[in-house]
């Protein structure tokens, strides 16, 4: 009797990791491994890698968003976490490269033609901004290139009026002030 309940112990130790093995991969497939090769990514230097990765943790984040957005419904789809450790394992073994093929087939496409509008999200590390002042004049050709020489004009005139109303440290604001249309998009 012993030795039967020690075997239905271990099959109840089977059983409960087999039904729960969707907790215990989705986050090594997901988070460790991927961490673990972000890190090496960073410390080799490969540009290669940096890309994958980069890649990658794009694709996970809107993964993550997605299921959020839809953790609702989630209840109505158990697959979901069987589907999801499947996709991710595609998307994280650089033997199927899917993290690429993804982003290159889907992610990027979206992205590049909205551009003009992603752009506004980015925020340059203060060694990108502007380090020579050639970078100045390059950056506002560039601006009367897209938005033509009366907005650059505009702009100009707004930076002195608001330059000529600043004193002592402090600025003062022109609640009369009407903004001109914007001439980005």
């Amino acid at each position: 009797m012993g030795v039967r309940g020690a075997a239905s112990g271990s099959d109840n130790f089977f059983n409960l990791f087999f039904q729960n093995f969707d907790v215990l991969a989705v986050p090594v497939a997901s988070l460790a491994y991927p961490l673990y090769a972000s890190i090496r990514a960073i410390e080799t230097g490969s540009q290669d890698d940096h890309h994958q990765w980069l890649m990658y943790w794009v694709l996970y984040s809107i993964i993550t968003l997605f299921e959020l957005i839809i953790s609702k419904l989630m209840v109505w789809f158990p697959f979901w976490p069987y589907l999801k450790l499947f996709f991710t394992c595609w998307l994280v073994i650089p033997y199927f490269n899917g993290a690429a093929h993804v982003y290159d087939n889907f992610v990027r496409p979206y992205f590049v033609t909205r551009q003009r509008s992603v752009n506004l999200w980015y925020v340059p590390s203060k060694n990108d901004v502007y380090s020579k002042p050639e970078d100045v004049l390059v950056a506002a050709e560039r601006y009367i290139h897209d938005n033509g020489p009366e907005a650059f004009e505009n702009m100009i005139h707004r930076a002195n009026r608001q330059s000529t109303m600043s004193t002592r440290n402090y600025t003062s604001h022109d609640d009369n002030y009407k903004y001109d249309e914007d001439h980005r998009y």
